[in-house]
């Protein structure tokens, strides 16, 4: 097994937690329609992965929400609801102290499907952007996951051969993916099973 050189980390559900429902909800409100319909609208849609490989600015995307339903709110008060998603658990926090222990020993990036306002919600919200060597975000990218050019774009900036790779992600298609450029990857499923990953792939967890 190739020594592990670096270890990249899924940014939603990984370490912070996330719930488009609560924007879907408070829009929904303000634009008479349902939560179901909102989320269906553009939290799921090409409006939103335009987004996210930073094609349209963070204006644009407003208006193409505006377009879509009835939202008569200034572009400012939209920013607060779309960035209200975010919250942290007490697994985030434990993978938190996990990435401080192997900082020192191994190159550490995150690797996310995000757009440009929650990146810069969180980057100014969250002190722990700071820990991580390189990010690695959809939105400069101009790629998503799952597809393969991303991974390769990291990989190159690395500078480390696939298999040097420990990836984790709560997403299974991501991780597939990444494995199929023979990076280790591995679902996350909990702070608990990450350590498992770790040790299996010869990581020492303890700093």
């Amino acid at each position: 097994m190739a020594s592990i050189q670096a270890i990249t980390f899924d940014l939603g559900n990984v370490l912070i937690d996330f719930d488009h429902l609560i924007a879907a909800r408070k829009i929904a409100l303000l634009a008479g329609k349902t939560h179901s319909e909102i989320y269906n609208l553009f939290f799921d849609s090409v409006l939103i992965r335009s987004f996210e490989e930073g094609k349209i600015s963070p204006e644009a995307f407003f208006v193409g929400v505006q377009q879509r339903i009835d939202l008569d709110i200034p572009f400012e008060q939209f920013c607060l609801i779309w960035n209200s998603i975010f919250y942290l658990s007490d697994e985030n926090k434990a993978v938190y102290e996990l990435m401080k222990s192997l900082r020192p020993r191994y190159t550490l990036s995150m690797l996310s499907n995000i757009n440009e306002l929650h990146y810069a919600y969180l980057k100014a919200s969250t002190p722990w952007f700071d820990w991580f060597h390189h990010i690695f975000a959809s939105c400069d990218m101009g790629v998503t996951k799952p597809d393969p050019r991303i991974y390769l774009k990291m990989l190159a900036v690395l500078g480390v051969e696939p298999a040097q790779v420990f990836y984790t992600d709560d997403r299974p298609e991501m991780v597939a993916a990444a494995c199929a450029l023979g990076i280790k990857g591995f679902v996350y499923a909990g702070s608990a099973q990450l350590k498992k990953d770790l040790v299996f792939c010869g990581i020492s967890i303890e700093g």
